[in-house]
């Protein structure tokens, strides 16, 4: 699909390994609005800021002017963060053409509605195919040619197959999927639980507690993702559990560092003021706790990490609640569901 013309929105790590893959395999251009960030890709093909020492795929071209990177493109990648999404998808509503494919890289909510970032797209750029790539993907590791693996959802399956292509490499493999609702909030969700797991490292509780955290973390994503119409077995794959073993283990996650720092001692405000990036998990568990208002669910994790990230809650407190609240069975939307 070398004619195919690929357009990535963002320059941070994400959407510049995304970029880079395109590149391999379609023309493909990135928006940054740091000038400084564009000048590198194109003359050093590495972006210094976020990925220093990476080089870049040698075709990939940079620019800063938005509506020249979205007017003559045939595939739009939105890598912007959550908190820019629907004003980047406004502005890109009109340069773009009609019927041109919006993926979404972006991992969390929109705050105030709640709404997943295809749902924004839906509203802000409509009548086209929309859909999400996503997985247990680690920006340095892929640019260093480590295996991989990432799932792509369209809201049209046969589109999303046409897409798997563009991205897949020697050493990244494309899965496809049909469920965009349970792709994506495996993303979105994953990054509340990498706080929580962080924090059990932060506080050198062991690998008992952390395994527990983090396998009762994926109880919880599962049942807040059915109720708002994942599928399990989605939730239960490269999306989901794989996205969340990685996010939670590797010291390379943003969300993971921020709760190794809480579990440390540090408060929010002090481990923020330092982030060049966004740890969505911070303001996902916000929304996360909406939700779970709404449909009547018990999450103790996401509520502990709420608290412990807005309420002021100590992270050795958290955990404590944690193992001494009510016990229950392990998977009880099973036993609603009639499972034994």
């Amino acid at each position: 699909m070398a004619d195919l013309r690929v357009t990535v929105l963002g320059g941070g790590s994400w959407g510049t390994t995304v970029a880079h893959l395109s590149a391999h395999n379609a023309p493909t251009t990135i928006w940054a609005r740091d000038p400084g960030v564009v000048e590198a890709i194109n003359t050093k093909h590495q972006n210094p800021r976020y990925l220093a020492g990476y080089d870049l795929h040698p075709s990939l071209r940079a620019t800063t002017d938005l509506e020249q990177a979205v007017a003559e493109t045939d595939l739009l990648i939105m890598g912007v963060p959550t908190s820019a999404f629907r004003a980047t998808a406004k502005i890109v509503a009109e340069s773009i053409r009609p019927w041109v494919p919006v993926v979404s890289l972006a991992k969390g909510f929109e705050e105030g509605t709640n709404l997943r970032m295809t749902e924004i797209i839906e509203q802000e750029l409509p009548d086209r195919p929309r859909g999400v790539l996503t997985g247990p993907n680690l920006a340095k590791e892929i640019l260093a040619g480590q295996p991989a693996g990432a799932v792509i959802a369209l809201s049209e399956l046969n589109i999303a197959e046409r897409l798997q292509s563009i991205f897949t490499t020697p050493t990244f493999r494309v899965f496809l999927h049909h469920d965009v609702i349970g792709c994506e909030l495996g993303g979105a969700l994953k990054n509340v639980y990498a706080i929580a797991a962080g924090s059990c490292e932060g506080m050198g509780l062991g690998d008992n507690a952390r395994s527990a955290v983090i396998t009762r973390g994926l109880a919880e994503l599962i049942e807040l993702g059915t109720a708002l119409g994942g599928d399990a077995m989605t939730l239960a794959g490269l999306a989901g559990m794989g996205d969340l073993l990685a996010t939670c283990i590797s010291p390379q996650s943003r969300n993971g560092s921020v709760g190794r720092a809480l579990g440390a001692g540090r408060t929010i405000d002090e481990i923020l003021g330092e982030m060049d990036q966004v740890a969505e998990g911070v303001k996902a568990v916000r929304v996360v706790m909406e939700l779970a208002e709404k449909h009547e669910l018990n999450l103790p994790i996401a509520s502990q990490v709420y608290a412990v990230c807005h309420d002021g809650l100590e992270a050795s407190w958290a955990h404590d609640r944690l193992l001494r609240g009510r016990l229950t069975h392990e998977a009880p939307w099973m036993v609603r569901a009639g499972g034994s």
